[in-house]
């Protein structure tokens, strides 16, 4: 489709291995970041069902469910509702400085830089990805000199064929579940509806997000 590994694949394969978190940025990464007055920045059904597929393969692949977040540096109600309908552990908003979110995370969680994936889309991400494990940027073709400027620094493994707005996000998950090695057993459990899927279904929706944003000066839960 036009992706590209600017990490080797063995090497993206490797690093995939260490993971416990995924980070979602929320503009520009499951929408177009089209923001205006009164008006909130929206999610597709095929992202969502993607972040859900990948947390079920991580969950079959490693026994455990994996963190899982956003963190954005806007006030985005659609990123909120998303959370709590799709049980994701830990929203932060309002943060600029998003390496502050980060850093809490690390704290927080016991996670260590090497054990996050972090899916993004621009300058405002790149403290972060520049610390953690694995990196996926959801791809822009109106900023090439940024894309250029991320494969230069080393700041991105993969980047993906798509935008966005047009489910960037369902194709960096896919692709994950790919190098897993899971993706046809996941899709076969979540068809069935049966045991395995019941038993992850039933953990996630266990988890009841968390949401920081920063104030005077600190991360400070809301």
């Amino acid at each position: 489709m036009g992706g590209e590994f600017v990490t080797p694949y063995n090497k993206i394969t490797e690093k995939l291995g260490h993971i416990k978190a995924y980070l979602f940025d929320w503009d520009g990464v499951f929408n177009a970041g089209i923001k205006g007055e009164d008006a909130s920045s929206i999610y597709t059904e095929p992202d969502a069902m993607g972040t859900n597929l990948l947390r079920f393969g991580h969950f079959l692949k490693n026994k455990e469910l994996p963190l899982f977040g956003i963190i954005t540096g806007q006030n985005n109600p659609s990123a909120f509702q998303f959370s709590k309908r799709e049980h994701l552990h830990l929203v932060y908003y309002n943060v600029l400085n998003k390496i502050e979110a980060f850093d809490h995370i690390q704290t927080t969680h016991n996670i260590q830089p090497e054990q996050v994936a972090f899916i993004f889309d621009d300058a405002l991400d790149l403290s972060i990805a520049s610390h953690c494990g694995l990196r996926l940027l959801i791809r822009r073709k109106a900023n090439p000199l940024f894309e250029n400027y991320v494969k230069e620094k080393g700041l991105c493994d993969y980047i993906s064929a798509n935008s966005g707005s047009y489910y960037g996000v369902r194709e960096v998950c896919e692709l994950l579940l790919g190098i897993l090695g899971v993706f046809s057993q996941v899709i076969d459990e979540r068809v069935e509806f049966g045991n395995k899927y019941h038993q992850y279904l039933t953990k996630r929706n266990d988890i009841n997000p968390a949401f920081y944003t920063k104030k005077d000066g600190a991360i400070v839960e809301k």
